[in-house]
């Protein structure tokens, strides 16, 4: 019986995929659940896996393919012991084998035919490349990377002519996928929502005072710090509550009010942005926020968030401020309609009170879709917002 090999959901405002590296060849005897083929999107890598133990039957897409959800990658033949054999009068397709010269050593068969290409073009040893893929694979990303570590001096060619001369020091990375996905969906935030931001700024004293109180004891007793962002999230929950339209999205006519609050917080990594989530922010205490943001930054960074981990969410908070951004203006995370934007606390002087005293400041950002939030009430959040972090114990009173 052939079993269609297909692309799986990949979850939320995720519709297409990019090929990766086949693991199985037509002809390979597979096991229920072995992997069969990567896939590539902007937020994560998967594993597509065996449905049934057989034989694999014949590959429809081919590594670097644009995929959709729902499109047939190949075909598993289920129930066939004959591993390895070719079907009498059914000749295999082509499909990619791996390099049989010795130089196709054991960097080489970690490493799909493209991905090898890649190295060829870049000049980079592919033993000499630590794998950063499932099972120690190498991928593109790991090649590009160890490219621009350590950069090989090139072989000596003829002369191009003037029209066409480039500068020496000038050096052509292909763009990984991953990186062409973000930039599109970026463009189509811009294209397809009316985004515009508003800011305010936010006196920290009592915040860090706090944390400074509570410091040791709070590790001591939960494991995990006592950070700014949760602070920062029980607060912008607090506000969703208040401005609920800033906690929507737009469907065609519709407007979807959400009364759950799952917060996309944005970690960056080598390989780019990505916003896992933190589900039911307003259900969980300082410690459970701290825990569950520590744990999803870790998984980020080491390459080990699920679609599950990414999947939904209904705003967005990003902190610019942990690489020392003063300002700037977030964009988007759609469908979502609000996005917030934290930046660098630093000291400097304001007025209070009719003195000029120093205290720690930092600015904020809302980003916000026009199409269904006004100007005032985007202003009113934040103000809402900068009221609870000026007085946090009004954050209990919030629950």
């Amino acid at each position: 019986m052939s079993i269609e090999i297909s692309v799986p959901a990949l979850g939320e405002s995720i519709v297409e995929a990019t090929v990766g590296q086949w693991l199985k060849q037509p002809g390979d005897t597979v096991s229920l659940g072995d992997a069969l083929v990567e896939l590539e999107t902007d937020k994560v890598n998967l594993e597509v896996s065996a449905t049934a133990s057989g034989t694999l039957k014949e590959i429809s897409c081919q590594e670097g393919e644009t995929v959709s959800v729902g499109q047939v990658l190949g075909m598993l033949e289920a129930g066939d012991d004959s591993a390895g054999a070719t079907p009498i009068g059914e000749p295999l397709p082509a499909a990619p084998t791996p390099d049989p010269s010795p130089e196709s050593a054991a960097g080489d068969r970690r490493a799909s035919p493209g991905v090898r290409n890649v190295a060829e073009q870049l000049a980079v040893d592919l033993q000499t490349v630590v794998g950063s893929g499932p099972r120690g694979r190498v991928i593109r990303a790991d090649v590009e990377r160890s490219a621009e570590q350590h950069p090989q001096k090139p072989e000596a060619a003829p002369a191009p002519s003037p029209a066409v001369e480039e500068r020496p020091n000038e050096r052509r990375v292909r763009l990984s996928q991953r990186r062409l996905t973000i930039a599109r969906r970026l463009v189509e935030a811009q294209h397809t929502a009316a985004m515009l931001t508003t800011f305010n700024e936010v006196d920290m004293s009592v915040v860090q005072e706090l944390r400074h109180r509570w410091r040791d004891r709070f590790k001591e007793r939960y494991g995990v710090s006592l950070g700014l962002m949760s602070f920062f999230t029980k607060a912008t929950v607090a506000a969703l509550k208040a401005f609920p339209q800033v906690n929507a999205e737009i469907q065609g006519t519709d407007m979807v009010l959400k009364d759950y609050y799952d917060i996309g917080i944005a970690v960056g990594t080598d390989q780019g942005l990505v916003v896992p989530v933190v589900r039911g922010a307003d259900r969980l205490s300082f410690a459970q926020i701290e825990q569950a943001i520590r744990s999803v930054a870790t998984k980020a960074r080491e390459k080990t968030l699920s679609l599950e981990d990414l999947r939904g969410g209904t705003f967005t908070i990003t902190n610019g401020g942990t690489y020392g951004s003063l300002l700037s203006t977030p964009i988007l995370n759609t469908p979502q309609v609000g996005i917030l934007g934290l930046h660098k606390i630093e000291e400097r002087p304001v007025a209070v009170e009719g003195q000029v005293l120093i205290r720690p400041m930092m600015y904020v950002a809302l980003t916000y879709d026009h199409r269904l939030i006004d100007g005032g009430d985007a202003v009113r959040f934040l103000v809402k917002l900068k009221n609870l972090m000026e007085d946090p114990e009004s954050l209990l009173l919030e629950g």
